[in-house]
């Protein structure tokens, strides 16, 4: 016998997924006209819903925010009581509305009219006042509603999806990176996961330098001294040449009883892993892993020949907790 709950829990899962196809065969020209205006934008991008669509241009101002650009959401009912004045004429407006008639958004629509700002509708009804007011009108496709098809779920689902729609697409316009987005978040998992090389290595006189003249008499005193489990070999003009580990010091101890005269440069590893100050921290653990390693070094941009630091394994991995 079938379970009621989880019969009607699929028919309002399955109307949202009719919706969302829907959705999908009614994207247009105006669609790619809006994201071409919003990341021209050089002030912010007002974003307005009554009622549930009101929560659902919260989530897309605040989506839009974490990608850079800036966005903020006002209430369709304070905008008559002063918040219209928050307001200025080079934002672009966001209107969100499902019948686009509702008497709250007379006065932002007449607002948006009388000051030249810059109008954008989100709406399901083309014969409403938003859509025959937007400058750029994106039309979303009239849906079936759950609960006897009063209750905003197929509709509001088709405006979330549709925000992210937009968000991803003026993102990708912007070209905005992982990096770019880790501005953004700084903190929580999210920014462990954002973290790069150049946020977590060891830099300077903690670099376990050494020349490849040197003896291994002088390696061994500075790994000692490094505590890390390994060396970077330089030449006279402090480019790097190799590494040399606890692991290789130890094999070399087993065929060699006498190695403290032994020039470092004759035993060490010449094509060692290194990454750049930019790759992602987690992308640096799974090479790590991939090629049993502890400790990388880290290159910039301007020679990729001289290293600037080194990400031992612990610290890697304690940055990513």
């Amino acid at each position: 016998m079938k379970n009621e709950n989880i019969v009607i829990a699929k028919d309002v899962i399955d109307l949202q997924i009719k919706a969302l196809k829907q959705l999908k065969n009614f994207l247009d020209k105006s669609f790619d006209k809006a994201v071409k205006k919003i990341a021209k934008c050089q002030s912010k991008v007002i974003i307005c819903g009554v009622g549930k669509s009101g929560i659902i241009a919260s989530k897309i101002s605040a989506t839009l925010s974490s990608i850079g650009t800036p966005s903020f959401t006002v209430s369709a009912n304070d905008c008559s009581h002063g918040d219209l004045g928050r307001i200025t004429k080079k934002d672009i407006l966001i209107l969100i509305s499902n019948s686009g008639n509702t008497s709250e958004l007379k006065n932002i629509i007449k607002f948006a009219q009388s000051y030249k700002i810059f109008l954008i509708g989100i709406v399901s009804n083309k014969n409403s006042m938003l859509y025959k007011a937007s400058n750029i009108k994106l039309y979303l496709p009239e849906v079936e509603e759950s609960g006897h098809g009063i209750v905003p779920t197929s509709s509001t689902t088709t405006q979330l999806s549709f925000g992210d729609a937009l968000a991803i697409s003026l993102m990708k316009k912007k070209k905005f990176s992982k990096l770019d987005f880790k501005k953004f978040h700084p903190l929580g998992s999210l920014g462990n996961k954002l973290k790069t090389a150049g946020d977590i290595m060891l830099t300077k006189n903690k670099i376990p330098f050494i020349n490849e003249n040197q003896s291994m008499k002088k390696a061994i005193k500075t790994i000692n001294l490094k505590k890390l489990g390994f060396l970077v070999i330089t030449n006279s003009e402090g480019l790097t040449k190799g590494v040399f580990t606890d692991g290789d010091l130890k094999r070399l101890m087993r065929k060699n009883k006498k190695i403290d005269n032994l020039k470092i440069k004759n035993h060490m590893s010449k094509k060692p892993f290194c990454v750049e100050e930019n790759m992602l921290a987690p992308e640096i653990l799974t090479q790590m892993n991939r090629r049993k390693i502890t400790n990388v070094c880290v290159f910039s941009k301007k020679n990729k020949n001289k290293t600037v630091g080194v990400i031992h394994i612990h610290d890697l991995l304690s940055n990513l907790k």
